[in-house]
């Protein structure tokens, strides 16, 4: 998914699509494998600061220790504080984003409740820095692609010879894709452990990150000291269920956009009322489905471009600059900034690392009818994004890999963990974050009524990072309540407030940067 909280239980479509698939035994721990002692050196990736970099050697099959190799980037940012306590590894999620830069993290926990940890960010197997790194077709998201909607003769046709196009043109990568599941990823994380030297590993997921998390801990618990996850994916709906439930959270979550667009009509005249902004946004969807701005942005292109709003309230003003812009001046070159910011021209490693997980992480219906009735059925509730998601995810029809079956996440073990969603999150929806809550009987949930922003902790409100600091920095977390509920509410990241050309979040601080422009890198989980 692109991407990401108990606003959205079991849908109706959910009684429909994938039957359950029986969840894996615990996999072999990597059978008798040592890793070599990581060499540290300076970094060669910008904006690493004062990190340090090396490389960590692994087997591409844990099951053939002594077999080919794969090696592992990371980065690591040491403790400045006297007490040591021990070192956090950082996923942003995706799958598919790098981690590197979040070494940095550290430096946006309040209090200095960070320093005393070594901060450890890691490309996973496949993604950026990290050798083999795994691409398909860079030109995958041109522009001017078919409509999303398959609603005129011919539409659905394309999709279906373009994404197994794209399918086809993966296998070129070989024999690593059947060796990067999640449960690779964390057999990875164990390896890290070991090459560090550390009894435990403390832990900060966000997004996708988040099932890393919930997997190595059911695979390795003794291993696991202190673990945040934020925007909490659902371990019982891996993968395919679960893109239908984005689908339907992101339709709510658009509206919520829409309505701020109709408060600030003022400013950029859209709409007096969500409703009204809603409908521009669609009747601009099929203009351009008809007669791509400039050639370039087309209808697919224009949801993608908003598709943002639904995860993040950071990028809210520059949306609606974009989509005032247009409607009013006819400019699109702002809309392409917007479109190539999350869809680097030329570079696919991000979203074919996203597929190559979600699509060997569990079994996917081979059957197109089941896809199509499916898409359609959850479409007429969910217009926004529905087919847009379907057609993102459809690589896996034909994906040149094995599947498995996922982890049968269980955190009875685990010590303790800090879970944080806000309650409109679209692309982790918060039911995940209550399913996780039941499965980890010793942690504590802080939920954000209202609230739209995806794995927005450590992004300035005092609230929530407070609370990740206390227990950053002293194992406490908020006491555990009775029922199925979130433990302590907050406040959610606030949006902007817009002025006459420009507007300033709110919440600003140094985490927006390493964090938040990570996560909307690749925005699916």
């Amino acid at each position: 998914m692109r991407s990401i909280a108990a606003v959205l239980a079991a849908t109706a479509f959910g009684a429909t699509a994938l039957t359950a698939v029986p969840a894996a035994a615990e996999p072999a721990a990597a059978p008798g494998y040592t890793p070599p002692p990581i060499t540290w050196g300076p970094c060669h990736t910008s904006g690493l600061g004062s990190a340090e970099c090396g490389f960590l050697v692994v087997p591409m099959d844990y099951a053939r220790p002594g077999a080919e190799k794969v090696r592992i980037a990371v980065s690591r940012v040491k403790h400045t504080a006297a007490e040591y306590q021990g070192v956090m590894v950082v996923n942003p999620g995706g799958p598919g984003a790098s981690g590197l830069g979040l070494a940095r993290l550290g430096r946006s926990v309040p209090h200095k409740a960070g320093d005393g940890y070594d901060w450890v960010g890691f490309d996973p197997r496949g993604v950026g820095d990290s050798e083999p790194k795994i691409t398909c077709d860079g030109n995958y998201t041109s522009y001017a692609r078919p409509p999303y909607v398959p609603s005129a003769p011919g539409v659905e046709s394309a999709w279906l010879a373009r994404t197994k196009g794209y399918a086809d043109a993966c296998a070129k990568n070989g024999a690593i894709l059947e060796h990067v599941k999640t449960v690779d990823v964390a057999q990875d994380m164990e390896s890290l452990r070991k090459a560090l030297g550390e009894k435990q590993l403390n832990y900060y997921g966000f997004s996708y990150g988040t099932y890393l998390g919930q997997v190595y801990s059911t695979l390795y618990p003794e291993h696991v000291r202190r673990m945040v996850l934020d925007g909490n994916v659902d371990p019982q709906r891996i993968w395919y269920r679960s893109n239908f439930d984005q689908d339907a959270a992101f339709d709510r979550t658009i509206k919520v956009y829409f309505d701020w667009l109709a408060k600030y009509d003022g400013i950029y005249h859209l709409g007096k009322t969500g409703a009204e902004v809603q409908q521009l946004w669609y009747d601009q969807r099929a203009r351009l489905d008809n007669a791509p701005a400039g050639g370039k942005i087309g209808g697919s292109e224009w949801t993608d471009i908003f598709l943002k709003a639904g995860y993040y309230v950071f990028g809210w003003q520059g949306m609606a600059d974009a989509f005032a812009g247009w409607v009013h001046r006819g400019d699109w070159q702002p809309l392409k900034k917007l479109y190539d910011e999350a869809n680097p021209q030329g570079d696919d490693n991000g979203y074919a690392v996203y597929a190559s997980v979600q699509c060997t992480d569990a079994p996917w219906p081979k059957n197109w009818h089941r896809w199509r009735s499916d898409s359609w059925r959850t479409h007429f509730r969910a217009p926004f994004e529905t087919w847009g998601n379907t057609w993102f995810n459809a690589p896996c029809a034909n994906w040149p890999a094995t599947s498995g079956h996922p982890v049968r996440v269980d955190g009875s073990k685990v010590s303790a963990a800090l879970l944080i969603s806000e309650e409109l999150d679209a692309a982790t929806p918060y039911e995940g974050s209550l399913e996780v809550r039941t499965l980890f009987p010793r942690s504590s949930l802080i939920s954000a009524p209202g609230g739209t922003t995806h794995a927005g902790s450590l992004s300035g409100v005092a609230c929530v990072d407070d609370k990740v600091a206390a227990y950053l920095a002293t194992g406490a977390l908020p006491e555990r309540t009775a029922g199925h509920g979130s433990d302590v509410q907050c406040e959610p990241v606030p949006p902007p407030v817009p002025t006459a050309g420009k507007a300033k979040p709110k919440a600003d601080s140094p985490a927006q940067q390493p964090v938040q422009r990570v996560l909307a890198d690749l925005p699916r989980f």
